[in-house]
């Protein structure tokens, strides 16, 4: 379809008719996420709110669309952590700078990288990782507001050098899977901590990357379980898998949305949960 067409479909959007509406809305959807830019321009040259609004429905729905489709080729691919949290962000940052965020994570590594050596012990190379991470670049716990959204969205994280143990946890993991550095993901109840496991299911000592990197061991998971009166299961102290971690992930966004009232983000997380 032209431009000129496009534009006179798009036009359509504000009949008051709904039959006439939603055989025009239906119409747009079909020609897929390509035709946003146009949405967007129309929207842009408009001053009827009705149209804005409904063009702004229809944006959302195709990015949405899109999202899933992401979520599902993401799911049956190699499941890489950072592609997963960049997908899941989308959902609110659609426009995100994806290659800002790869950016920054290559230079964590890199930063890492140059004080790494063979000789180095797993505890030594902990000190080093929380040095640079914490220390220098100054990512730490958003623990004044543990439970806002953006701490779930890993665009933020990187801008504002702060966010929850999920996502914390995914920049940490992303460097040491680059660095080929044993580290893996723990699913325990009301927290997400790591493991530095080589054999990848056996803890040798677990991280809180939501203090900096506190080093503790299984004896601090009982008593943190016992506390919050959770039966000890096996799942709360071993590595988990990626595609755990951003189920994780997905699942505290749909709870802080929750506690914040946002009903239709709730259930369109709800929809990305039951995708993985």
């Amino acid at each position: 379809m032209s431009n000129k067409e496009m534009q006179a479909l798009i036009s359509l959007l504000d009949d008051p008719d709904s039959r006439i509406f939603d055989d025009v809305s239906q119409k747009i959807i079909s020609y897929g996420y390509d035709v946003i830019p146009h949405l967007e321009s129309a929207w842009e040259n408009s001053f009827d709110h009705l149209l804005q609004n409904r063009i702004e429905d229809i944006i959302h729905h195709l990015q949405f669309e899109n999202i899933k489709l992401d979520l599902i080729n993401w799911k049956n691919s190699e499941l890489d952590l950072i592609e997963g949290a960049l997908i899941v962000a989308k959902y609110q940052y659609p426009d995100l700078e994806e290659e800002k965020i790869r950016n920054c994570i290559k230079q964590l590594t890199q930063d890492v990288w140059l004080e790494m050596n063979d000789n180095l012990t797993a505890l030594e190379k902990i000190k080093v990782l929380n040095r640079i991470i914490f220390d220098i670049h100054e990512f730490y716990g958003n623990t004044k507001n543990i439970n806002s959204p953006k701490n779930s969205y890993i665009n933020n994280v990187i801008e504002r050098k702060k966010g929850n143990p999920i996502t914390l946890g995914i920049v940490y993991l992303a460097i040491c899977n680059k660095l080929n550095i044993p580290m893996y993901g723990v699913d325990v109840p009301a927290h997400f901590i790591l493991a530095y496991s080589e054999d990848g299911e056996n803890a040798l000592f677990y991280l809180n990357v939501f203090n900096k990197g506190t080093v503790f061991g299984q004896p601090d998971i009982d008593k943190f379980l016992e506390q919050l009166k959770v039966e000890p299961k096996e799942e709360y102290y071993t590595p988990c898998s990626n595609l755990t971690t951003i189920k994780r992930l997905i699942q505290h966004l749909i709870f802080t949305y929750d506690n914040l009232g946002y009903i239709e983000k709730k259930e369109e997380l709800e929809e990305l949960y039951s995708i993985l």
